[in-house]
């Protein structure tokens, strides 16, 4: 596949609880959003990236039920479950239809409305990402596993708790300049010393929140755009999904998620590049142990040493908006929220933001390319892209 493949349109909903929003309804304010962005490109085909809807909505068989409601009826249309990858699945998929040229257009949705149901129901929603015949069945929850592995990551590299609090911090004030974050307020390192636990060692602030909400992309080829076309245009530059055994249990060492090295590796060498010559990185915060195993995976710090990068010490930490690699530039999962399945479209709608420089407050000094990537699981699932700004 040798085409390029560009994001011609972005759009998203503010992630928040959508009390009065039905899930249909949710994307389609993405997708008009994205069709206007756009200039009206009409899709041929529709990727829908979804994790909880036939649990927590009671409905399944999302793409058909999008396509009618947005007026797309007789378009092809899947949608794509991969857990918190889903989104980013959606959007691979989307990536190699225009790139083998089985379609002009895509349109890629990730939608999630977790606020259909409440308390044990969500839980419950949520622990079928991880082995229900060796996990979730003992009360194994997501939580519960990411504060097992935070407890192993403090005993093998003899580490204090608040030496995660970086991350949190780093997310929360990026996230008060996002006008669609859930969370926008920054918060203090005491806040997060003194916030309670919700799995011993993981606190309220080790963990994002559970959220609604829709992000919707156009994918195109730049031949295809008008002379004119006012958006500067995104280039994914490469794409890869790698995967790992789902079972913490089966694997030999639980805090190598090499599943994320060996997707960035592949989406690297597709763009020519290397990891280190990104210039932000999109990661998948959904906790904070996530975000330090993640950064490590990728080859950013040694291991055991990534929580040391989200440091605020003389200099800004290096994974803050003015630090080498900035990450969560628009809040991650932890400030802007997580709605679930959407959320590796969301990431593609924020990077496209950054590389068109219409960030806003957290805008970025002329970014030219991003990393981006969403974990199914605990890196069960990894889906990553590599995006370019093009002149």
């Amino acid at each position: 596949m040798s085409s390029d493949v560009v994001i011609a349109g972005i759009g998203q909903t503010p992630v928040e609880e959508h009390w009065k929003s039905s899930l249909r309804e949710l994307a389609l304010s993405a997708i008009q959003a994205a069709e206007a962005d756009a200039g009206g490109l009409r899709p041929q085909v529709l990727f829908v990236g979804n994790m909880l809807a036939p649990q927590l909505s009671r409905q399944a068989h999302l793409g058909a039920l999008i396509a009618d409601f947005c007026g797309l009826v007789g378009i092809e249309a899947f949608t794509l479950e991969a857990s918190g990858a889903s989104g980013a699945a959606a959007l691979r998929a989307g990536y190699m239809a225009v790139a083998s040229e089985q379609a002009d257009v895509a349109l890629v949705v990730g939608v999630e409305k977790s606020s259909d149901m409440v308390g044990a129901a969500v839980d419950e929603a949520l622990a079928t990402a991880g082995d229900s015949d060796h996990e979730s069945v003992q009360g194994l929850t997501p939580s519960g596993q990411a504060a097992l592995l935070m407890r192993r990551y403090i005993y093998e590299y003899d580490v204090e708790r608040a030496a995660f609090a970086g991350f949190p911090l780093i997310a929360h004030a990026n996230g008060a300049g996002n006008p669609n974050a859930m969370y926008r307020k920054a918060i203090k390192p005491e806040l997060y010393a003194n916030a309670s636990l919700i799995s011993d060692p993981l606190n309220i602030f080790d963990a994002a929140p559970a959220a609604d909400g829709a992000a919707a992309l156009i994918l195109t080829r730049p031949g295809l755009l008008p002379p004119n076309f006012p958006n500067r245009l995104v280039r994914i530059a490469g794409s890869s999904m790698a995967t790992d055994t789902l079972a913490l249990h089966d694997r030999p060492n639980p805090l190598d998620f090499k599943a994320i090295r060996q997707s960035i590796e592949r989406a690297c060498e597709k763009a020519r590049i290397t990891p280190l010559q990104v210039d932000f990185f999109e990661l998948f915060d959904a906790y904070s142990i996530y975000a330090a195993l993640t950064l490590e995976a990728a080859g950013y710090a040694e291991r055991g040493q990534a929580w040391k990068l989200a440091q605020n010490d003389a200099a800004p930490a290096a994974l803050s908006l003015q630090g080498a690699l900035p990450i969560s530039t628009m809040g991650g999962l932890k400030a802007r929220g997580n709605p679930g399945g959407a959320t590796g479209v969301y990431q593609a709608v924020e990077a496209a933001l950054q590389l068109r420089c219409q960030a806003g407050a957290n805008q970025l000094p002329n970014p030219r390319r991003a990393l981006i990537q969403a974990l199914g699981g605990p890196a069960a699932s990894v889906v990553t892209h590599v995006l370019e700004a093009m002149d």
